[in-house]
């Protein structure tokens, strides 16, 4: 297995240290975005080179948002006046802490705040920021012409679902709106998005998305491990091992690639070596969908299905997960802990989910062989 770096696994093997990936830039307005005060100047000129920051950051997949003290409805206009306003996802315009604005905004995003940086002029609000965020990046807008130069904002790929994060957030504000208005039982509520949950071995093609997903998912991640692009491509490649990947789409349009499966398939055992799902499908039940998915596939084959949990402080989520789809505990060593699946009475999936799963000897990637299942 090939190897470029120095961050351990339990297993032996090693793999980049990502260095801070910066998931969203949330912006001062007065100053940073635009020159002047709006509400002192009126008509205030973007500053020189940010339209085109913002559009190349979109197009890495890097969200934005807005942390700005100012009158909403007069800056709201002055976004859509400079063709921006779409660019801004949640964006918090009002009088509050720019802190507690920033936390907000992770909150609706459902990112981590180590995933933020913050852009404003002024140092009194850097200041405010940084002492009550310290995992935020907090720069200076003098700095904001250059973000698109620096390593944090530069992913090593930029995929298809990269190109369209943004799309796919707007859409989850439509669901989440939707969702908000519905008056019912969560799964009633589930059955009118109409989803399809399709679970696959990875192609070639699904490889960059993969090592994005390993780089960028901490919360629900069983164990951490990272993996570069050469490293899933011997997996998908090998003999021993299986990496799957899971998209998911509803009526309101795709999620895109949401999680990642690699198994490591001794003869009479399989390993869950890694399991993590997007932080934008927590409350659609994806992850136990997908773990017994596995727990029938072991059964027929015959086989213990084991599982690997590392926790990293955020990451709790996924150890629940393993307790509530009938895993239990074999060993526990140096953080690492190795679970049991209970293969006996493995349930269905859910009635308002249709899981595909294209068999892996499909002649291309999607074809419509292998199984489709409504439970």
């Amino acid at each position: 297995m090939t190897s470029e770096g120095t961050a351990g696994r339990p297993d032996g093997t090693t793999a980049d240290r990502p260095a801070r990936t910066v998931k969203c830039v949330v912006w001062d307005l007065d100053h940073t975005v635009w020159d002047g005060i709006l509400l002192e100047d009126g008509e205030a000129p973007l500053r020189p080179g940010l339209r085109e920051v913002i559009v190349e950051l979109d197009r890495r997949g890097i969200l934005h948002s807005i942390a700005s003290r100012n009158d909403h409805d007069a800056a709201t206009a002055a976004l859509r006046r400079h063709g921006l306003l779409d660019y801004f996802l949640y964006p918090q315009i009002n009088w509050n802490a720019k802190s507690s604005s920033i936390r907000s905004i992770a909150t609706s995003l459902n990112l981590g705040l180590d995933a933020f940086a913050f852009v404003d002029d002024d140092v009194f609000e850097r200041g405010e920021v940084s002492f009550e965020i310290p995992e935020l990046l907090v720069l200076d807008a003098a700095e904001a012409a250059g973000l698109a130069d620096r390593p944090e904002f530069s992913p090593r790929f930029i995929t298809d679902d990269s190109a369209r994060r943004r799309e796919m957030y707007l859409a989850d504000q439509e669901r989440t709106r939707v969702e908000k208005e519905f008056t019912g039982p969560q799964e009633a509520f589930l059955a009118t998005l109409g989803m399809t949950l399709t679970i696959h071995p990875a192609q070639e093609e699904d490889l960059r998305r993969a090592e994005e997903l390993t780089v960028r998912t901490h919360q629900l991640n069983t164990t951490g491990y990272t993996y570069s692009y050469d490293e899933l491509d011997a997996f998908r490649r090998s003999d021993t091992h299986e990496l799957l990947v899971a998209r998911l789409e509803d009526r309101h349009g795709p999620y895109g690639t949401i999680g990642l499966v690699l198994l490591a398939k001794d003869p009479d055992a399989w390993t869950v070596k890694l399991l993590l799902m997007s932080c934008r499908v927590m409350s659609r039940g994806v992850g136990g969908v997908i773990i017994n998915h596995l727990r029938r596939r072991a059964r027929e084959a015959g086989v213990r299905l084991l599982a690997e949990y590392l926790p990293n402080g955020r990451n709790r989520m996924m150890l629940i997960t393993y307790k509530f789809t009938g895993f239990h505990q074999l060993t526990g060593a140096d953080g690492l802990t190795l679970f049991e699946a209970d293969l006996t009475d493995v349930p269905g999936d859910p009635q308002y989910l249709t899981v595909r799963t294209p068999s892996v000897h499909a002649p291309t990637a999607g074809a419509p062989t292998g199984e489709d299942r409504k439970r």
